[in-house]
């Protein structure tokens, strides 16, 4: 049985985001990652297209998750769906460290507004 300690975690940042990998096809799974995401105080996301359907599950704090322009407010417990296709950022504007959850397929790409492919390390 493959156990992923948080411990072992190498962790990769990116746009004022501290991503943590967990499950992942390094980790075993052949076809779910799932990754922790802190996002700092004050920071303000990067708008980026999301290939394939991603899932975000609020673990502490608060943000402003918005998809196609549609700007949501989120707190502990929340959990919202970014369909595949979606332009999608993630803002804190509040003064502590949000939590994120997220889950993506295994293949997950992104690509920033500018056309540039984003192959996250934190999906392999």
């Amino acid at each position: 049985m493959p156990v992923i300690h948080a411990a072992d975690a190498q962790s990769h940042e990116m746009h004022g985001a501290r991503f943590t990998p967990l499950v992942r096809p390094s980790t075993g799974s052949s076809e779910l990652c799932l990754w922790r995401l802190e996002i700092a105080p004050g920071t303000q996301g990067v708008p980026h297209r999301v290939h394939r359907e991603e899932a975000f599950v609020l673990l502490a704090g608060s943000i402003t998750l918005t998809i196609d322009g549609e700007a949501a407010r989120l707190t502990p417990g929340d959990a919202a769906v970014a369909p595949a296709g979606s332009a999608i950022r993630l803002d804190n504007p509040d003064d502590q460290t949000a939590e994120v959850l997220v889950n993506a397929p295994v293949g997950f790409t992104g690509e920033l507004l500018d056309g540039t492919v984003v192959n996250p390390p934190w999906v392999n």
